[in-house]
């Protein structure tokens, strides 16, 4: 078996392929970790090399092997646009991009397995970027790598590495209650995903990371530092104001709509800010509403968050709810001098169903970033902490 095969279905996940591919050639190092107890190129490009000779990376240097991304294509129009975006990044880096139409209606399902099925077993190192995935746990379950690599993808990275090292079943945070029809038809396929995803005696697991994570014995932790954003973006020009990172919350059904759009305002005076980044999630009627009552302007951001900032131009405060930008943000922008302030989620914002589970995970977003920097004096408006970098 040869080469390595990535499946990504989300643009953060595609450059966190890249980030892997970038330090698989640098040589970060990776660290074992101990017994635990349990399209058309996107604007804003011009810093950026055109394409390479194909099989060598953003350094220069030869890739380690062939790599193939796999897009299983979402349907949301925002996660299209990024990941085509993304998509020719990757290609500029000299890397083969298959664009699969995983969700293309009756039928999708099955055609994807064939057309993948030598790919798959043609794989020595399989990189996916959502373990929690459908899609991903059922071909893992038909095609067994030899070697495993997990990528960010968001903190739900955090989240997947502790049910694994605890031996439960593999649930998204936000979720609620019990198996539902759907989960229980789907349960053996994820009981052998989980074991897939897990090391032994014929399988290695790595996880590259930006966030603190408690995995199972005998997996490999990789350090995650953006050093290949830092090298093909910036450093950016840094406006007066102030920028608010929106997330999607509401629309995952952990958070009040009427109260998220008043902590949004609340902020917004608190640090002057101008500008709401849009996660690529948020409703319409919802960013509009922000807009109406706020005054921000609303930024679709055509790439992930941390290109976007690293190419500037960029608030010199970033204000943000608990999300994986409080931990990817301060690599992406190091020595830039911006500062991040988080917005804890307080109780009162929660809708009445919301888990205490999926309380103590936000609670956690937050604290882990905490504990990495210097706290501040809080601010005005909602329980915040900043966070300086630089």
């Amino acid at each position: 078996m040869t080469g390595r095969l990535a499946f990504v279905e989300s643009p953060v996940q595609l450059l966190n392929v890249l980030e892997w591919a970038h330090a698989q050639v640098t040589g970060a190092p990776g660290t074992p970790v101990a017994p635990g107890p349990s399209g058309a190129a996107p604007r804003g490009l011009a810093a950026v090399p055109g394409p390479r000779t194909p099989g060598r990376t953003a350094g220069g240097s030869p890739a380690d092997g062939d790599l193939t991304v796999v897009v299983l294509s979402p349907t949301d129009p925002m996660s299209r646009g990024q990941l085509r975006r993304m998509a020719q990044l990757a290609r500029d880096e000299g890397f083969t991009v298959r664009w699969q139409e995983a969700r293309g209606g009756r039928g999708s399902l099955p055609r994807t397995l064939r057309d993948l099925a030598p790919l798959l077993r043609a794989a020595e190192r399989i990189i996916v970027g959502d373990p929690f995935s459908r899609y991903v746990q059922l071909l893992l379950t038909l095609f067994g790598p030899q070697h495993l690599t997990v990528v960010d993808d968001g903190t739900a990275t955090m989240e997947f590495a502790a049910q694994l090292a605890r031996g439960e079943r593999l649930v998204r945070w936000h979720r609620r209650g019990g198996l539902g029809p759907r989960e229980l038809v789907l349960a053996p396929v994820s009981a052998l995903a989980r074991r897939r995803l897990a090391p032994g005696r014929r399988r290695t697991v790595e996880i590259f990371t930006s966030l603190p994570v408690d995995p199972p014995e005998g997996t490999t932790v990789t350090p995650h530092t953006f050093a290949w954003t830092r090298a093909r973006f910036g450093p950016p020009r840094l406006t007066r104001g102030a920028d608010l990172v929106g997330t999607s919350l509401v629309e995952t059904g952990v958070v009040d709509p009427d109260r998220y759009v008043r902590a949004v305002a609340d902020l917004a005076r608190a640090h002057g800010a101008t500008r709401y980044f849009a996660h690529r999630r948020e409703s319409t009627d919802k960013l509009h509403r922000i807009a109406v009552e706020t005054g921000l302007e609303i930024v679709r951001p055509d790439l992930p968050l941390e290109l976007i900032a690293r190419r500037g131009p960029i608030g010199r405060t970033v204000v943000s709810f608990p999300s994986t930008v409080v931990h990817t943000l301060p690599l992406a922008l190091a020595d830039t001098g911006v500062k991040v302030a988080v917005c804890a989620i307080a109780p009162e914002w929660l809708r009445e169903n919301v888990s205490a589970r999926a309380q103590g995970f936000l609670s956690g977003v937050a604290g882990t970033a905490a504990h990495e920097v210097d706290r501040l004096t809080a601010c005005a408006g909602p329980s915040v902490e900043r966070l300086e970098f630089g």
